[in-house]
């Protein structure tokens, strides 16, 4: 079984497209001195793995500004680094009832995690049928002294159907804009995260991530995973 899981997330689709850096928008004219790589968007897929493990992958910006797509990885649940409290590491658990987290984050070149998105979507089942789900969101972002550093500009999340469903498709967004040591205008970095949770009537359940950046740096690293 954890084979052909192994297997199946290895093949897992992903799709990266680094977009040219543009011209400066209007208000941009104080471009942090910081060499920037431009915009950048990311999107991805992973299947959720079987009970008591995690799957995540790390995208790294490399020095040429292109993204290093990293291997999937398949990890024992306990042992993924909690980022929040909403990353809980619950798997399917007894009498129709299923549990799945899902982790959407980014990192500057020195392992701080600058902005994260995660979900939690508990589910019932029975009958062939999704007989009721609930799905949370919350975000996480990093601040600095003064109150500076990285916002929660927007954020929304819903279900298209908690009850009596085929499939219960889950969406949560956040979008996060930056004012501060290395920006002092706000006009220059902002990311917005999108994940996408999709839960099945069998049980089962898939992740789809995006990532979506105004500029990017040499070093930054988008990581993400569902459990």
């Amino acid at each position: 079984m954890r084979t052909r899981f192994a297997l199946c997330a290895l093949l897992a689709v992903f799709v990266l497209t680094a977009a040219a850096p543009g011209a400066l928008a209007a208000g941009d004219d104080a471009r942090p001195a910081a060499r920037s790589c431009g915009s950048l968007r990311l999107t991805g897929s992973l299947p959720v793995p079987p009970a008591g493990l995690a799957v995540q992958q790390d995208v790294s910006i490399g020095a040429d500004c292109t993204p290093r797509l990293g291997a999937v990885r398949l990890v024992p649940a306990d042992r993924v680094k909690e980022a929040a409290a909403a990353r809980r590491t619950t798997a399917t658990a007894a009498g129709g009832s299923h549990h799945v987290s899902s982790w959407n984050e980014m990192y500057d070149c020195c392992n701080i995690r600058m902005t994260g998105l995660y979900t939690t979507s508990d589910w019932t089942t029975g009958g062939g049928r999704v007989v009721s789900a609930a799905t949370d969101a919350t975000e996480q972002h990093n601040r600095e002294p003064w109150d500076a550093g990285w916002s929660v500009a927007s954020s929304t999340h819903g279900a298209d159907c908690t009850a009596d469903c085929t499939v219960s498709r889950t969406e949560a967004h956040a979008d996060f804009s930056y004012r501060g040591i290395f920006d002092v205008t706000g006009n220059w970095y902002a990311n917005s995260h999108h994940s996408s949770v999709d839960l099945g009537a069998d049980g089962t359940a898939s992740c789809r991530f995006d990532m979506e950046l105004r500029h990017t740096f040499v070093g930054w690293n988008w990581r993400h995973g569902c459990a």
